[in-house]
C-alpha cells in the first residue's frame, strides 16, 4: 500500500458562520478564521475543512450555492479568502473546501436559465420531468420533509430536489454540466486550495427509471462520474485530499468509492455509527439509548473490512451531528464532561483512519438545552420536521419534539464557538445579537479557560495528535476488537510488525474490573485521562493506551511515557 500524507494527517472542521465574528454583524467570517489560525495550529492538526463559504441565499446554511466562484457576503470577500489561504499555508496548514455538486441554489444562474423554457440550453443542467397522472413523477421524499419534486407552473414540469425545494438537483448525465463543474473545481485548485470534502457525493447519479419510485437509490453511473472527475481534475494536482460524504453505504461500497486502486476518492464519510441512537421509523426525532456493543460492532466492522483496501474517516462530530460529549459521553457533571470528552477522543483517534475534529469538540462543548421553542432553532431540517411531525401529522407533541431536538438537532453543533467568558462567549461583541444563541455554559466551557489549564481537553487532543504523528502503528496498524459484548468497556488492539497499541475505554460512570491479562502486566501508560494507572480497575470514563514491542506479555514495556 502506497502511503499518502492525508493518512497521517488530522483535520479540523470550521463552521465559519459560528466560529468568530469580526465585523459585528453576529455572523462568523473569514477574518475570524484568520484570527484563530495559531489556535488551530497549536492543536496539532494539519488540515482545515471549511464548510461552504460560497455565495448563497442561505436556505440551508450555505449548502445552497448560487455562485461557486464568489464568496458569500456574510463571510467577507475573495481577498479575505486569499489572505486566509496564504496565512494558513504559511503555518503549514492545508485548506479543504466543501464541494456541493449534487445540487445548487434555485438562485444559481444555471437554474434561472433552466426554468425559462423547456428548450433553454441550461434546461438539461437539472432534472425535469412531466407530471404523472397529474401529480409528482414518483413518491420520492425530500430529506428535509415533503415530496422531492416541485412543480414549475410556468413550464408545466416538476424539478427534482432531494433536499430543500430551493436546492434543485443537478443532472449529471449532461456532459456539458459535468464540464462546468470540473472547470469550477480546477479554478479553486489553481487558486491553491488543497482538496475537497464532497457533499452527498454518492447521490449525484440518479436511477434511469424515475417513475419507479420507492426509496431514493443511488444511480448506476456514480463511479463513472467520480473516475471522470478524478481523471479530469484531481489527478492533475499532487498532494490534494478528497473525502466524500456518502450516506447509506457499507464497507464494500466504500471500497468502490475510496479503494486504493479505484482512482475516485481518498476516503468517505459513512453514517452507520450515527444511527445507533435513532428510531427505525422517526430517526433522530425519536432518539433511543444506544448499546455500546452495537457501536463497537459497527466501528470495528469498518476498521477490519477497509484495512489494506481503503481508508476510514474518523469522526464523532460535525455540523450535522449533535455534540458527542452529550451523545455518547456524559455532560451531567463537570468532572464527567471532561473525563468522557477525553475518553471519546482517545477511543476514536487511535483507530485507523484520518481523524476529524469539529470546532469546539476540543473544548468539550455540549448540546444546548436552552432551546425550548421551535423559534429558537435555525436549521431548516428541524423547522421542517417540526411542521410535519408536530403541526401536520401530530406524530409528536411539541414537548416530545423539543426533547428530541435537545439531543439530536444539528443546531447543537452550530451554536457559536465559545472563546472566553465575556458576553456572547467572545464570538461577537457585547450588544450584537449572534445569528443563533450562545450556549449558556460558555462561562465554564471556553477556549481561554482551556488554554490556561494544562489538564484541559484541548491539551489532551494536542497530545493524541502528537502521538499520531510519532507512532506509525497508530496510523497504519491493523485493528482487533477485544471484549465485543461488554456494554461498558471498549478495548481494542492495533498492531504492526514491530509494536502493539492497546486502548481501553470505559463508556460508563461505573468502576469496572476489566479482564484483560495485559492490564496486570503493563503499567507505563502512553496516555490516560487519570493521573495514575490501577491496572485492571477501570474508573468512570477512564481511557488509557499503551504501546509495547511485539514480544511476550511478560517482557512487554511501553516505549513512551507521558
Amino acid at each position: 500500500m502506497k502511503k499518502h500524507w492525508w493518512q497521517e494527517a488530522v483535520v479540523y472542521q470550521v463552521y465559519p458562520r459560528s466560529f468568530q465574528d469580526t465585523n459585528r454583524d453576529g455572523i462568523g467570517d473569514l477574518q475570524g478564521v484568520i484570527k484563530h489560525l495559531d489556535y488551530i495550529k497549536t492543536l496539532g492538526v494539519d488540515v482545515i475543512w471549511l464548510n461552504p463559504i460560497y455565495q448563497s441565499p442561505n436556505d440551508d446554511n450555505g449548502y445552497d450555492i448560487s455562485d461557486y466562484q464568489k464568496i458569500m457576503g456574510d463571510f467577507g470577500t475573495m481577498a479575505d479568502f486569499e489572505e486566509l489561504l496564504d496565512k494558513a499555508h504559511h503555518r503549514g496548514l492545508k485548506i479543504m473546501m466543501d464541494l456541493v455538486v449534487n445540487h445548487t441554489s434555485d438562485e444559481h444562474r444555471w437554474f434561472a436559465e433552466s426554468r425559462k423554457s423547456r428548450d433553454n440550453k441550461y434546461r438539461d443542467y437539472y432534472i425535469w420531468h412531466d407530471p404523472v397522472d397529474g401529480h409528482e413523477p414518483n413518491d420520492w421524499q425530500s430529506s428535509f420533509s415533503g415530496p422531492a419534486w416541485q412543480l414549475d407552473e410556468a413550464t408545466g414540469q416538476y424539478y427534482l430536489h432531494l433536499f430543500s425545494k430551493k436546492q434543485p438537483d443537478l443532472n449529471w448525465t449532461n456532459p456539458d454540466m459535468r464540464t462546468s463543474i470540473y472547470k469550477m473545481m480546477t479554478w479553486w485548485l489553481d487558486k491553491g486550495v488543497d482538496g475537497f470534502r464532497m457533499d452527498v457525493i454518492n447521490m449525484i447519479s440518479k436511477p434511469i427509471d424515475l417513475e419507479a419510485g420507492g426509496q431514493v437509490p443511488n444511480g448506476p453511473y456514480v463511479h463513472q462520474y467520480l473516475q471522470e472527475m478524478n481523471r479530469e481534475v484531481m489527478a492533475k494536482y499532487s498532494d490534494v485530499i478528497t473525502v466524500g460524504e456518502t450516506p447509506d453505504v457499507q464497507p464494500y461500497d466504500a471500497v468502490n468509492y475510496a479503494g486504493f486502486d479505484r482512482k475516485e476518492l481518498d476516503m468517505v464519510f459513512q453514517f452507520e455509527h450515527m444511527g445507533v441512537d435513532q428510531d427505525p421509523e422517526l430517526g433522530k426525532w425519536r432518539p433511543k439509548a444506544f448499546k455500546l456493543s452495537e457501536l463497537k460492532k459497527i466501528m470495528s466492522k469498518w476498521q477490519v473490512e477497509l484495512h489494506g483496501k481503503a481508508w476510514n474517516s474518523l469522526y464523532w462530530n460535525n455540523h450535522d451531528q449533535p455534540r458527542v460529549v452529550s451523545r455518547f459521553g456524559n455532560d451531567t457533571t463537570e468532572e464527567y464532561r471532561v473525563l468522557s470528552a477525553k475518553m471519546l477522543a482517545a477511543t476514536l483517534h487511535f483507530m485507523q483512519g484520518t481523524p476529524y475534529i469539529y470546532q469546539g469538540e476540543e473544548l468539550g462543548m455540549t448540546n444546548d438545552y436552552d432551546f425550548n421553542s421551535i423559534s429558537d432553532y435555525r436549521d431548516i431540517e428541524a423547522v421542517n420536521a417540526y411542521r410535519e411531525l408536530v403541526e401536520e401529522k401530530h406524530v409528536l407533541s411539541n414537548q416530545e419534539f423539543i426533547e428530541a431536538a435537545h439531543k439530536m438537532s444539528r443546531d447543537n453543533a452550530r451554536t457559536p464557538m465559545q472563546w472566553d467568558d465575556s458576553i456572547n462567549a467572545g464570538f461577537t461583541d457585547e450588544g450584537v445579537d449572534p445569528w443563533i444563541a450562545v450556549n449558556s455554559n460558555y462561562q465554564t466551557v471556553n477556549a481561554e479557560k482551556s488554554l490556561e489549564d494544562v489538564n484541559s481537553i484541548y491539551y489532551f487532543y494536542q497530545r493524541i495528535n502528537g502521538l499520531r504523528h510519532q507512532f506509525p502503528v497508530i496510523v497504519y496498524g491493523n485493528y482487533s476488537l477485544l471484549l465485543p459484548n461488554d456494554e461498558r468497556i471498549w478495548a481494542y488492539k492495533r498492531s504492526d510488525t514491530k509494536q502493539t497499541l492497546l486502548v481501553v475505554s470505559n463508556f460508563s460512570a461505573d468502576t469496572v474490573t476489566c479482564d484483560l491479562p495485559e492490564l496486570g502486566k503493563i503499567h507505563d501508560t502512553l496516555i490516560s485521562n487519570y493521573k495514575d494507572d490501577q491496572g485492571t480497575t477501570i474508573r468512570p470514563y477512564e481511557t488509557k493506551a499503551y504501546i509495547y514491542q511485539n514480544r511476550s506479555v511478560d517482557q512487554q514495556r511501553s516505549v513512551f511515557e507521558v
